[in-house]
């Protein structure tokens, strides 16, 4: 894999690049957020693993503006802020998976790993997905509903696409972090809570018929009344 790592601090850089590059990846490295943000947009990349923290320019920002241009590029967020809030503002942004400072570098490369292996299932044509009046079109990431078109970000759209894709189904908070996160999250996180918040909001809240439902004490499941 082709890997871009941002890290500012140049030990904790020069142990990861290390690493990885022993897993035979190939591994080039930006330590402020200018140069990456320039890299990311005049080279191909497998993964991107981004420090928040940075000169120039914060990681969240550089999210923001990538996803802004249309660059779907996989995103893990390494950094020592891992609160739930910090959290949901890095994948908010546009971040595909995060980790915080420490981390073992075993599942350093899992995650990269399971990002890359999504983002190439990702980029497969997959079909128009209808419930009741909302239509899911996985190709071009768009949603309607009743002939509407809703705005998500990357990961609500995930989110979403997984929901309708296993709609009927009740699906766990652990099913929804594997699956649309791509790897365990600690379990005492409420990220899958409030990303279904954040898609009640716009798919549900503005229409009569609900179509995300809480199973207590299961999960969620997608469905019309």
């Amino acid at each position: 894999m082709k890997l871009l790592v941002v890290e500012d601090e140049p030990n904790l850089l020069s142990i990861i690049r290390k690493g990885l590059s022993e897993n035979n990846n190939e591994v080039s490295v930006a330590m402020d957020g200018r140069t990456a943000l320039e890299m990311i947009q005049n080279h191909s990349f497998d993964v991107v693993i981004l420090d928040i923290m940075l000169p120039d320019i914060n990681g969240i920002e550089i999210c923001r503006r990538l996803r802004a241009a249309k660059n779907f590029v996989p995103i893990l967020l390494l950094t020592a802020l891992g609160t739930t809030e910090n959290v949901v503002t890095g994948l908010n942004a546009g971040a595909d998976d995060y980790m915080a400072k420490p981390f073992k570098f075993s599942e350093l490369q899992a995650r990269i790993s399971a990002l890359a292996r999504r983002s190439n299932q990702d980029n497969k044509p997959n079909d128009i997905i209808s419930i009741d009046d909302l239509e899911i079109d996985g190709r071009s990431k768009s949603v309607k509903r009743n002939g509407e078109s809703i705005v998500l970000t990357a990961k609500e759209f995930k989110l979403l696409y997984y929901l309708a894709k296993n709609a009927g189904t009740i699906l766990s908070r652990e099913q929804l972090l594997d699956n649309v996160w791509d790897i365990n999250f600690d379990m005492n996180t409420n990220v899958v809570d409030v990303y279904i918040n954040y898609v009640r909001n716009k798919i549900d809240k503005p229409f009569q018929n609900k179509l995300i439902h809480t199973m207590k004490g299961l999960g969620y499941v997608m469905r019309p009344i």
